[in-house]
């Protein structure tokens, strides 16, 4: 079924809608959940709240690519999720993340935050845009989607050392062109 079809059962309130983002977007979600909380039963939680969600926002937008869209509230509801249960030190791949992109990155700590945020996610647009299509799908998958760096070698056919030496190529040069954009890191 395709994304307008799905976006129009959720306007129509149609139960099937659930069904179909399920169907056709579930194992997506799942993979973004568990990527970020490590704890299956908590992934499928997150994926159910993220349906939730769906459901109750729908009536208000209407995303043109609802598989980003979905991407979006899952990845949020899992780090909502991951924040929430940090101090129980469950939760391994949000903190692997965060430790590798926090030297390029810098963290909101104060009232600007919302601004800073999204100066800085239009700033990372465009440097993503400068990337050849390859290094920018592979940075997606690892800081967005939260894949393993090991099952991204894996796939690529190649050593995670060499991975890893490519992944911190691509945060020296999201720093660099930070720092030339006029982020303070």
């Amino acid at each position: 079924m395709e994304d307008a079809e799905i976006v129009s059962l959720y306007w129509q309130r149609e139960e099937r809608a659930v069904a179909e983002t399920e169907k056709k977007y579930g194992g997506f979600c799942r993979a973004v959940a568990l990527n970020l909380l490590s704890v299956r039963e908590d992934a499928e939680e997150c994926v159910n709240d993220t349906y939730l969600r769906a459901w109750n926002a729908m009536p208000s937008e209407k995303p043109r690519d609802l598989r980003t869209w979905l991407g979006r509230v899952v990845r949020n509801l899992a780090i909502d999720g991951w924040r929430r249960n940090r101090a129980q030190k469950r939760y391994d791949g949000v903190e692997l993340l965060l430790s590798e992109l926090e030297d390029c990155v810098p963290s909101p700590k104060t009232t600007e935050a919302v601004i800073e945020a999204r100066e800085l996610g239009r700033v990372i647009t465009a440097w993503l845009n400068t990337l050849p299509e390859d290094d920018r799908t592979l940075f997606v998958r690892r800081y967005w989607n939260g894949e393993a760096l090991k099952a991204l070698a894996a796939e690529r056919r190649t050593d995670p050392a060499k991975l890893a030496q490519r992944m911190l190529k691509l945060r020296r040069s999201l720093k660099a062109y930070l720092e030339k954009e006029g982020i303070t890191l």
